[in-house]
């Protein structure tokens, strides 16, 4: 699983720096998506920090590795293909547990935290906590969304909460969420954050452009992002010349794609967005549309209020605690009456604002110290770590 005993070409430089600093290690080990940039991102927020330096874990077949940008990857990993794939994996679990040990203790971290939960990650715990380090878990989601995930994804996720020192809630819904479900033992601490944005640089400001409002529906299209709720609000608004829609994502063909692709103005674009594309792709955007139908949080959302854009998304799930108090955000009833007039009153204000979220790698420096604080080597675990500009709050341990 594990790569040969050399240092890979893009070996991370804490190797050949002072062990004064804590040495934490941030891995991810998926291969496509949002989880190896949130997981480079929270690494930089580390090594941002004055006393902590970030070792950083991916999957070898990871897409970010790919780009000219790639981060420094001091472990790779080799993970699987399919489910055969992840069937050998988990056959040579106790081989693999041995050279993940022996590989750590030449890294030498003194924390670790798992960016977003995968299959393979129970593996890393147990060869972490033979060697004594303590580990945080960041939780995406509580529950499998309808039509999401795979049978036991959230039965390993449950496994691996049960087995670390730290849980980071990226809304207080999914740490409620994670209490009445079962998933936490009794007595971990829970770490409520929200997740910053995943670009720092805004591209093309919004409406730089001449012609109509671009208003984007951005990520996996799922039942439960509400692309039939986002038909019918654009059904009830109506062909508007000062509109054009452009959904992008990738996901099973449906009947609220074949509605959203014979309404005007409208673009359908069901295909996978490599990571070298998502930031062209926001660009285009000057408002981003959640029409959800349940939700833990958003991704997209961030980023998107980041570089300056709109969004409008429903009160579902933790989307209204994480975008209520953003002043480029709307926040509607999960209803189609109510989605068209968020969309209507986005799409004709013209009070145009600069980007609002501030500082994004700031952000993620804050996040990292929050953690740490939380996590940190030859001290309980606490969770009464200083408020710091909204980016983390605290819900106790249960």
């Amino acid at each position: 699983m594990t790569g040969g005993s050399g240092p890979a070409p893009n070996e991370h430089p804490c190797l050949a720096r002072s062990d004064a600093l804590t040495r934490v290690m941030v891995w991810q080990w998926g291969r496509y998506g949002a989880g190896p940039r949130i997981a480079a991102l929270l690494a930089g927020g580390f090594d941002a920090l004055g006393g902590a330096e970030a070792i950083l874990s991916l999957s070898q077949s990871a897409e970010i590795l790919g780009e000219p940008d790639a981060p420094p990857c001091a472990l790779p990993v080799a993970t699987y293909a399919g489910v055969l794939g992840l069937a050998l994996r988990l056959a040579m679990a106790p081989l693999t547990v041995m050279r993940l040990g022996r590989r750590l203790r030449r890294l030498g971290p003194r924390a670790a935290v798992c960016a977003m939960p995968g299959p393979l990650d129970l593996l890393m715990v147990t060869a972490l906590r033979r060697n004594g380090v303590p580990v945080a878990v960041i939780v995406h989601d509580a529950e499998a969304h309808p039509g999401d995930g795979f049978p036991l994804q959230f039965r390993l996720q449950r496994a691996m909460l049960r087995r670390v020192d730290l849980v980071i809630a990226l809304s207080s819904h999914v740490a409620t969420r994670l209490r009445t479900n079962g998933s936490l033992r009794p007595g971990v601490p829970v770490l409520v954050t929200r997740l910053p944005p995943l670009a720092f640089v805004p591209g093309t400001p919004p409406n730089a452009h001449a012609g109509p409002r671009r208003v984007l529906c951005f990520g996996r299209l799922r039942t439960y992002k509400g692309l039939d709720l986002l038909a019918e609000a654009l059904r009830l608004l109506g062909p508007r010349p000062d509109m054009e829609v452009r959904i992008v994502g990738q996901g099973p063909e449906s009947a609220a794609l074949a509605a959203l692709r014979a309404l005007p103005g409208v673009q359908v674009e069901n295909r996978w967005v490599p990571e070298g594309e998502v930031t062209t792709v926001l660009d285009w955007a000057d408002i981003v549309v959640l029409p959800y139908r349940e939700a833990s949080q958003s991704g997209i959302a961030p980023t998107a209020l980041a570089s300056g854009r709109r969004v409008v998304a429903t009160r579902v799930g933790g989307l209204a605690e994480q975008l209520e108090a953003e002043p480029l955000a709307t926040v509607c009833e999960p209803d189609a009456a109510s989605l068209a007039a968020a969309l209507r009153g986005a799409v004709e204000c013209r009070d145009e604002m600069s980007a609002a979220a501030g500082d994004g790698a700031e952000t993620w420096r804050r996040l990292a110290a929050a953690v740490l604080t939380a996590l940190a080597p030859g001290r309980p675990v606490d969770v009464r770590v200083r408020r710091d500009a909204e980016a983390v709050s605290e819900v106790p341990g249960s």
